[in-house]
């Protein structure tokens, strides 16, 4: 009987040590054998849980317990950061929580509109890590484009990137996005008698002269009353346009001096549209270019609360300054 306890109790340890193995496989092994990478994207909504539900049903994981398990213990409570990440089935679980612990291969990148290239070129570098002759070699591919397309063709959009994508190629693909939208706008513009370029810089006009989209018609259809009328636009934007550089600041405040700056884009001193856009518009202003609202109006100004007043006349104009501006 001794001889038998002495025997069964290794035995016994053996099948729960194996029993261990099974049962840690059945949660932390790999999900399979496949060893194609699969792109999964964590957007900025996905939580941890809802990451894990995925990866099960993706067939990624053998347990969505073990695998926040290893995710806590890899990152130790850091949030998930958006992006697209590769792995494969034949990744345990350890692994594929040190997957989604470092830095994703696709970037999100949200562009905002009415951006002139160089404050793009500064928004991509910070989300791709850029050095600063990749900045340089963005902004050298942005003036590489065909005339016209030089500013104000890189759409604002969020996009989803590799990390590791040539400046050039990010360039193409902002363009390409812009392109692939004009196709919405381009028989109105053609019914109306405007080129691209005419809608892309009257659009860029207004995002930098809007306070918001509700009133980028009403600024779209005075001017194109004054475009018509072959009067100067005296649009305050495109002096600041001229001022911007990157030391100071790239839309500074105008002062009465500026008014008088020597440049094509000084819309005081020329008739017409400034000779490229001044920033990069978006959906709202290439909309409203084209259904700009029906008014008399050829002046307008924002009040400090930032609504808008527009006037028939000069006069008016000028009783508009007193009243909301001193």
């Amino acid at each position: 009987m001794r001889f038998l306890f002495r025997f069964r109790f290794p035995l016994i340890a053996i099948v729960l040590i194996l029993g261990g193995l099974s049962f840690y496989g059945a949660l932390f092994g790999p999900a399979g054998t496949s060893l194609t990478p699969r792109t999964i994207v964590v957007t900025p909504d996905d939580s941890l849980s809802s990451l894990a539900n995925r990866l099960k049903e993706e067939g990624l994981i053998k347990s969505i317990w073990a695998f926040e398990l290893a995710y806590v213990r890899e990152q130790g409570g850091i949030a998930l950061r958006p992006g697209g990440y590769e792995l494969s089935a034949s990744q345990d679980a350890w692994s594929v929580a040190d997957t989604f612990a470092r830095s994703p291969y696709l970037a999100w990148i949200t562009v905002p509109r009415g951006r002139r290239k160089e404050e793009i070129a500064d928004i991509l570098a910070e989300a791709l890590a850029w050095k600063a002759e990749d900045r340089e070699a963005w902004l050298l591919a942005t003036a590489a484009m065909p005339a016209g397309e030089t500013e104000g063709v890189f759409f604002p959009d969020t996009y989803l990137l590799p990390s590791d994508m040539a400046p050039q190629d990010v360039a193409r693909a902002m363009r390409d996005r812009f392109l692939e939208t004009w196709k919405k706008f381009a028989d109105a513009a053609e019914l109306q008698g405007l080129t691209m370029s005419e809608v892309v810089r009257i659009a860029s006009l207004l995002e930098r002269e809007a306070a918001g989209a509700h009133d980028m018609p009403l600024i779209a259809g005075i001017i194109r009353e004054r475009l018509q009328r072959g009067m100067k636009l005296q649009i305050d934007a495109t002096l600041q346009y001229i001022k911007g550089n990157e030391e100071l600041g790239w839309w500074k405040t105008v002062k009465s001096e500026d008014k008088y700056l020597e440049s094509d884009f000084n819309t005081y001193q020329h008739v017409g549209l400034p000779p490229a856009a001044i920033a990069n518009p978006g959906l709202a202003s290439l909309q409203a270019v084209l259904a700009p609202e029906e008014t008399n109006c050829l002046f307008y100004l924002h009040d400090n609360e930032g609504d808008i007043h527009c006037s028939a006349n000069y006069s008016g104009h000028v009783a508009n300054i007193r009243k909301y501006l001193q």
